[in-house]
């Protein structure tokens, strides 16, 4: 990542060990080996978790990173942890990405490195532990061969910013104590972290370590990688799910100047979703990219659907309705969450209020196309390089297609031009290896392949985030306090053929303890299923971003409807502070922290001029995977639509590693969000989705969105948690909510400029 070395995992691997005067740490792992690691980086019984270091003889510290980094500065925080507890000289660490980390043993894979997976705002929380102890052990070491050298007993030493200093003025470089301390045996017990009153770079803001190369143009991404002579490799898909070829003229595609060879790519059968080729492909092989796509043009495939089409929006639309309407109870619902007597304290109540939302199919659409390189020596050896946001998954998929041992595969994962849960998908490796497996061409026999995405492939082949519809029923007392709460929502699920039992494919739709359960006595949520064919899977901040988009709406709905002021009424809901249990991770939920969040925002909008503002004022709030946001936004009302004026949002994350990338990541979760429930949404018309590029999926970067987003992050010494996903969920209702207050509509279908052009 740093421009000075890049390096493959394996070769990384050798160079350290072959450098005079390194030190290499690791920390073992229970699952990558049964005893304790050995110092050195050599040993056939080596095994390393998280990222490691090593202090060169030269003075620079070489810090690898074992999560995939897709822009959310993962790389950046996680070297950070390390270097801390170090007490390293930041500006002589070089951080670079590693590969998938694997062992063979007793012919099963052991993964070195642990999990090595980026999504669900996990990178952070899941590290924290592991890299502490890391950067101690390193220090530790660093001390004995300091004690050592000077003669001195190790508690009259200190380290500070890469330099021991003995209690009589006299330094030692790490540099000049990295060969004695790699001859160091570790200690039988964990060496002490550091105070956190000590830190010196967490909790500091920090520029990505990309910055610099990513705003020169010289940061490489996936799709600048490639091997060799590798060839360049893009499918014919089918666009119908279920679908299969009618006809294909492969003699024009061979034809094309710089086409090597046309390759019928056929699903495998019986696999997971989101591990093997979705649809029945041809492949093109070319020189270049253009040549390659001028062949699959001439192919002039044509496609059948399959036996069931695959149904429009409006279409699940009213399957929803029917669901939500069988008061026979022939359609039964998974009941996620129970409490009470819902129907009980409907008869009570003295107002009920009920509401229905809409939300459409949604594409991840990142900057970057899914995209792939792999090169297979014959019976021996395959290499991989993917921006996967799961190498673990990566390797899984391989195996299975190659057969190949666990030392036989290499996946190298690079930078990606975002993630979003997109690259939590393996399909675009699973066509590559295919492609790879079948080419036969002489021409193309031994060469490595390169397969691009176009964005229109993007659109059409992605793993959409669900379409869903929710009907949520409020019971009201006298006090105007919510006594009683019905939350129904219809969706696909994200986990339909990943072995997900029936009775919990609710699991990727709705979060059991989300607010307001534990807030309302009498409170009941359920599932009900939706049949689609339309591949799905997570999306930025699922399970949580789709039912927030209700729930946060419907509070706003129902405080209004009492004449009380919204941030009053949520603010009396969460009541004193208070741990509410919480099964989901991150828990137990503090309400007070959720309360102070939400107090914030209103303070950074000045929310004291909600009701006399000529702009529209909205707030919504969230619990996303142990952090607690706000967001709050203004919103002027205009001729053809809305201007959003200000946007504000507010975190609570627990210990911030980095507080200058959360703020980047908070700021671009909520541009994200905002964009997407103005103007977004995937359609599909006679079988097949409609959108082919940003022409009719545009994502915004202009007006009406803010000019910025103003973050506040709380102060806290707390464990921490991840950002990347978690300034999404409560972005969209705030807008709602603010567009109400402006023009008095209240919009409940996303996307939402088009609903508010109709109810006008």
């Amino acid at each position: 990542m740093s421009g000075e070395v890049r390096l493959s995992r394996r070769r990384f691997l050798k160079y350290a060990a072959g450098t005079a005067g390194a030190l290499v740490i690791g920390i073992g792992s229970a699952e990558a080996l049964d005893r304790p690691p050995p110092v050195g980086l050599l040993g056939d019984a080596w095994a390393q978790v998280g990222s490691y270091l090593r202090v060169a003889a030269d003075g620079r510290i070489y810090i690898g990173v074992r999560d995939p980094d897709n822009g959310e500065g993962t790389a950046t925080s996680l070297a950070r942890i390390i270097a801390e507890e170090l007490d390293a000289d930041w500006s002589r660490v070089i951080v670079e990405p590693l590969g998938l980390g694997i062992q063979a043993g007793n012919g099963e894979p052991r993964f070195t490195y642990g999990r090595q997976r980026s999504g669900d705002a996990t990178s952070i929380p899941a590290a924290w532990a592991d890299l502490r102890q890391a950067g101690a052990l390193g220090r530790w070491l660093i001390l004995q061969a300091a004690a050592r050298r000077l003669g001195l007993p190790a508690d009259q030493l200190h380290t500070e910013n890469g330099v021991v200093i003995a209690s009589d003025g006299r330094r030692l470089s790490y540099a000049d104590l990295a060969s004695a301390a790699a001859s160091i045996d570790a200690p039988s017990t964990a060496p002490p972290l550091k105070a956190t009153d000590a830190y010196r770079l967490i909790g500091q803001p920090a520029g990505d370590v990309d910055a610099r190369a990513a705003v020169t143009g010289q940061l490489r991404y996936a799709g600048d990688d490639s091997i060799g002579d590798a060839v360049v490799a893009v499918l014919a898909r089918c666009p119908y799910p279920g679908g299969s070829l009618d006809t294909a003229d492969r003699e024009a595609a061979g034809k094309i100047a710089g086409v090597y060879d046309v390759i019928d790519i056929t699903p495998e059968q019986g696999q997971l979703a989101g591990t093997a080729v979705q649809v029945p492909s041809i492949a093109v092989l070319a020189t270049d990219t253009w040549s390659a796509l001028a062949g699959r043009a001439a192919l002039k495939a044509t496609w059948k659907q399959g036996p069931s089409v695959e149904p429009s929006a409006y279409t699940l639309e009213q399957k929803a309705l029917e669901l939500f309407g069988d008061e026979a109870g022939a359609a039964e619902p998974s009941t996620v969450r129970n409490d009470g007597d819902v129907a009980a304290a409907r008869k009570k109540a003295a107002r009920a209020l009920e509401a229905t939302y809409f939300q459409p199919w949604i594409a991840h659409a990142t900057a970057e196309t899914p995209n792939c390189v792999v090169r297979l020596d014959a019976d021996t050896s395959i290499t991989v390089i993917a921006a996967t946001q799961s190498p673990r998954a990566a390797y899984a998929v391989v195996q299975r297609m190659t057969g190949f041992k666990p030392e036989q595969i290499d996946i190298q994962v690079p930078r990606g031009g975002g993630g979003f849960g997109r690259r939590l998908e393996q399909d675009y490796i699973a066509e590559a290896v295919a492609v790879a497996l079948a080419k036969k061409a002489d021409t193309v026999r031994n060469r490595p392949i390169k397969l691009l995405w176009t964005r229109d492939d993007d659109l059409a082949h992605d793993y959409y985030r669900p379409l869903a519809v929710h009907r949520l029923n409020a019971s009201i007392d006298r006090k105007k306090a919510i006594v009683g709460w019905h939350q129904r929502m219809a969706s696909p699920s994200m986990l339909v053929g990943r072995a997900t039992p029936d009775s919990r494919l609710w699991q990727s739709e709705l979060v059991p303890d989300a607010l307001p359960a534990g807030l309302v006595p009498n409170f009941r949520s359920d599932w009900y299923p939706l049949e689609s064919q339309l591949a799905r899977g997570e999306w930025r901040g699922s399970p949580h971003v789709t039912p927030a988009f209700a729930t946060e709406s419907f509070i706003d709905e129902i405080a209004h409807s009492l004449k009380l002021n919204p941030l009053d009424f949520r603010l009396a809901m969460l009541g004193e502070g208070r741990q509410l249990p919480y099964n989901g991770r991150g828990g137990p939920l503090d309400t007070a922290r959720l309360a102070n969040v939400l107090k914030l925002a209103a303070e950074k909008i000045d929310w004291s001029r909600w009701l006399r503002s000529e702009n529209g004022l909205g707030i919504a709030c969230s619990y996303v995977f142990g952090a607690y946001v706000a967001h709050a936004i203004e919103v002027a009302p205009t001729a053809d639509g809305i201007d959003i004026r200000r946007a504000v949002c507010v975190a609570d994350v627990g210990r911030a590693i980095n507080p200058l990338g959360l703020e980047a990541q908070l700021q671009g979760a909520t541009m994200d969000a905002l964009s997407t429930a103005l103007n977004l949404a995937i359609t599909v018309k006679d079988g097949k989705v409609q959108q082919t590029g940003f022409r009719d999926y545009p994502v915004s970067a202009t007006q009406p969105l803010p000019y910025e987003v103003e973050t506040v992050i709380v102060p806290s010494t707390a464990e921490p948690t991840g950002a990347s996903v978690i300034g999404v969920p409560s972005a969209a209702p705030a807008l709602a909510n603010a567009v109400f207050r402006a023009t008095a509509v209240r919009v409940r279908r996303l996307p939402l400029l088009r609903e508010l052009s109709r109810l006008r």
